[in-house]
């Protein structure tokens, strides 16, 4: 079964941190290219510490080996120096998907498998 075996990695591109640049009173948006680097079919997520300044788009999915996708990830509008950004966090989960199982994703396939959670930084 394939949640017996660790899941391989992925990669990410850009791959140290998230960077957004001021001035922050319009949408900013970042892509993050996500590889699939093993050789099994993977389930991807991605979730945010701050829902109400960033989004990702699309926000989980599958992939096959070497398969990639490109995620979108949005800063909305907000008071840069007025609102605390030190929590602001960005975590890439995934995990191998059932042999079998089609090419759709599942939420109940996670169990904490792989993760990544690239720094975010705000520019003035």
């Amino acid at each position: 079964m394939a949640q017996s075996v660790p899941p391989g990695d992925i990669a990410t591109q850009p791959g140290t941190k998230i960077v957004f640049n001021a001035p922050y009173d319009d949408k900013h948006t970042y892509h993050i290219k996500v590889t699939n680097s093993s050789a099994r079919r993977i389930g991807w997520a991605f979730k945010t510490t701050n829902m109400k300044r960033l989004g990702v788009d699309p926000a989980a999915g599958v992939l096959d080996p070497k398969e990639n996708a490109l995620i979108a990830v949005s800063c909305d509008a907000f008071a840069y120096g007025q609102e605390d950004t030190n929590n602001d966090r960005i975590t890439i989960e995934w995990t191998n998907t059932p042999d079998g199982a089609a090419k759709q994703f599942r939420r109940e396939w996670f169990q904490g498998d792989g993760m990544k959670e690239p720094p975010i930084e705000y520019n003035p």
